[in-house]
């Protein structure tokens, strides 16, 4: 069992805001923390001089343009400027790590996949190591698309922090907990959680119980926001109080350090004389958050019909195309299905957007077997998938009373480009070879016969 490292020197903030002890609630909310009385000028973004010798710098997220609504940016009040943390770069390979356009002409992507969970091996991995791509899609250049990895993750980062300027990651756990020691504080998450961490932010990630493993959905356009839910009203879905950023917490502490940033689908490096943690008090609305996943409150059919899966969307990331995302995160936990004379489960489809689904824990009533907590699957833009025979026969001859579906979370990251899959997904990721054959025995029971069922 893997423990933090303790090279770490904290300073949190000691009065905490909010509720969680650690964290203010809200999504998206304009948030002000510090870690020191003081730090945190009032009144104004930059003053003469800081409280303490401190540097007042602006992270923005969004183009300074940007509509009010949209426009997110942090203040923070830092023991060095951002610059300090900059040296010169050296380029590095992270092998695993793919970013889109990655189309490569010896692996076919057009059909339906399904992988068994990527085993842990007795390697030492890190967040940097660990991160195996698993698809690509759009354009990294251009900032459209995304990519989707599994990590393996068995050490903590010591002296070693690392920034994407292409991406914010989304982070879903299915084994261990890891802890993110980020500019703007500390997230720790475990199974039944997501972290998102913005663009631009620099962190650490430590192993407070591993080895960890889980999926990362790797956003390169506009920042995730909560779905709109139209005629659901005010609650439901994702509610914004279940959103958690972290209160303010810095390290001073002089190490060599090496900075990593990924830029353009490239990895570079940087050493400095001590740690880039070092933001005393901030206040904004760009930040690193944690999310609950048990908090989601699902809104489904009470008389019939199965709705579409976008009715499960936790977070979205919109395209220049009105209803149309760059991104969807939807996630299908336990619930209670009443829907009368209606086949319950996701029916058979074709879909513009393509799918990828993750397996947290349990057992998902479309694919009663083989779709095993760690395992992912593919059903890429405009290829058929549904339930298998199995599953079909179930639920078209059985008794449809209340039914709580139990023990089950899983999630899709769906996006509107086609996902292509990386060399490790095609041949070093256990695929189940077998897996479009779970349809082949499905039957003809059309004979012409009127009224028949």
């Amino acid at each position: 069992m893997n423990r933090p490292t303790d090279a770490h020197n904290f300073t949190q903030a000691s009065t905490i805001a909010g509720t969680t002890d650690g964290y203010m609630p809200g999504f998206g909310n304009d948030f002000e923390t510090e870690a020191l009385p003081g730090a945190l000028p009032q009144g104004m973004n930059s003053p003469q001089k800081c409280n303490y010798g401190l540097y007042g710098e602006q992270l923005s997220g969004t183009a300074f343009t940007a509509p009010s609504h949209q426009n997110e940016r942090t203040w923070c009040y830092r023991i060095r400027p951002s610059v300090k943390h900059s040296h010169r770069y050296t380029k590095i390979d992270l092998p695993y790590w793919k970013s889109a356009p990655n189309v490569d002409p010896d692996v076919i992507s057009l059909g339906q996949y399904r992988w068994d969970p990527v085993p842990h091996s007795d390697q030492s991995l890190t967040w940097l190591t660990g991160i195996y791509s698993m698809t690509t899609a759009g354009d990294v250049n251009t900032q459209v698309g995304m990519a989707t990895h599994i990590y393996l993750v068995t050490e903590s980062m010591v002296d070693s922090y690392f920034f994407s300027a292409d991406s914010e990651l989304l982070v879903v756990p299915q084994e261990g907990r890891l802890r993110f020691c980020t500019e703007l504080g500390i997230i720790d998450v475990e199974p039944q959680e997501i972290a998102v961490i913005p663009r631009g932010l620099v962190y650490r990630v430590e192993v407070l119980d591993g080895p960890a493993r889980g999926f990362v959905c790797e956003n390169y356009g506009q920042k995730f926001e909560l779905p709109g839910r139209g005629p659901i009203g005010a609650n439901c879905m994702a509610n914004p109080r279940d959103f958690k950023a972290p209160v303010a917490a810095f390290e001073d502490r002089e190490v060599p350090s090496t900075v990593t940033i990924k830029w353009c689908g490239q990895f570079h490096e940087t050493q400095i004389g001590h740690s880039p943690l070092d933001v005393v008090a901030w206040h904004g609305n760009y930040a690193p958050m944690k999310y609950d996943l048990r908090t989601y409150c699902p809104v489904g059919a009470i008389l019939f019909d199965h709705p579409d899966p976008s009715i499960f969307t936790v977070l979205t990331a919109p395209s220049g195309q009105p209803g149309t995302a760059n991104i969807d995160f939807v996630l299908f936990r336990e619930r209670w299905m009443v829907a009368e004379d209606t086949f319950r489960p996701p029916w058979y489809h074709k879909n513009i957007m393509s799918e990828l689904m993750g397996n947290i824990y349990g057992q998902y009533d479309a694919k009663p077997k083989g779709f095993i907590p760690g395992g992912m699957s593919l059903h890429n833009m405009m290829l058929p998938h549904g339930p298998d025979k199995n599953a079909f026969e179930g639920a078209s001859n059985s008794n449809l009373g209340p039914e709580k579906l139990d023990n089950t979370m899983s999630f899709m990251f769906e996006t509107r480009f086609p996902q292509h899959l990386t060399a490790f997904a095609a041949n070093e990721a256990p695929l189940q070879d077998d897996y479009i054959d779970c349809w082949d025995d499905i039957e003809k029971k059309f004979d012409g016969t009127p009224g028949k069922k």
